[in-house]
C-alpha cells in the first residue's frame, strides 16, 4: 500500500534522517519527498510503500518522533490513478497580492488538476519592482487544450507571462 508522511519541524540538521530511519524501520521503502525550509521550519510531503500489516508500525515510529519535535501526519494512498497528460509551465509576472489566488483559480476554473507547485518572489531586474514566478506541473484530461490553459492564463492580466518548460 502508498502512504503519505506530512511532516512539520522546527528546521535543524537530520530530522530527514529520523523519518527515514522511521520508515525503514517499518520495512517502508521511500519512494519519493518534496521537501523543504521556509522562514526557519522544515515542512515536507513523503509517499512510501508498506505492507499493510506494517502500518501499525509506522505509526508508533512516526508518533514517537513527536517527542524530537516532529509533527508527522499520515495518510494512505488512492489506489485511483487517472491517466493525465503532463505538462510543465512557467508563469511570471509582477508580483501582487493575490496573484496566486488568481492563478489557481483560473486553473479551477478550467477544471487543470495542479500536480506540482513552486512558487518565488525575485527583484525585476529593470524596473526595480518584485516578480511573482510559478513552475506548475498541470495533469490535463485528453479533452483539455494546453494552449487553452496558456490562453486562459494570460488573459487574466497584461504582464502575465506562460512559456511551456522543456519536456512538453
Amino acid at each position: 500500500m502508498e502512504i503519505i508522511l506530512s511532516i512539520m519541524a522546527s528546521d535543524r540538521p537530520g530530522i530527514v534522517e529520523q523519518v527515514a530511519t522511521a520508515v525503514a524501520d517499518a520495512g517502508g521503502n521511500w519512494l519519493e519527498s518534496r521537501l523543504s525550509t521556509m522562514a526557519g521550519r522544515f515542512a515536507g510531503i513523503v509517499r512510501v510503500n508498506l505492507e499493510a500489516s506494517q502500518l501499525e508500525t509506522l505509526r508508533a515510529n512516526t508518533q514517537a518522533l513527536g517527542s524530537k519535535g516532529l509533527s508527522i501526519q499520515i495518510e494512505v494512498g488512492d489506489s485511483e490513478d487517472i491517466r493525465r497528460h503532463q505538462h510543465r509551465i512557467a508563469v511570471v509576472g509582477n508580483d501582487r497580492t493575490g496573484i496566486v489566488a488568481e492563478v489557481t483559480r483560473k486553473l479551477a476554473s478550467m477544471n487543470i488538476n495542479l500536480v506540482d507547485v513552486h512558487t518565488d518572489v525575485e527583484p525585476a531586474s529593470m524596473s526595480g519592482g518584485v516578480l511573482f514566478r510559478a513552475e506548475l506541473e498541470l495533469g490535463l484530461a485528453d479533452d483539455q487544450s494546453l494552449d487553452r490553459v496558456i490562453q486562459g492564463l494570460e488573459d487574466l492580466s497584461a504582464d502575465l507571462m506562460v512559456d511551456v518548460l522543456a519536456g512538453d
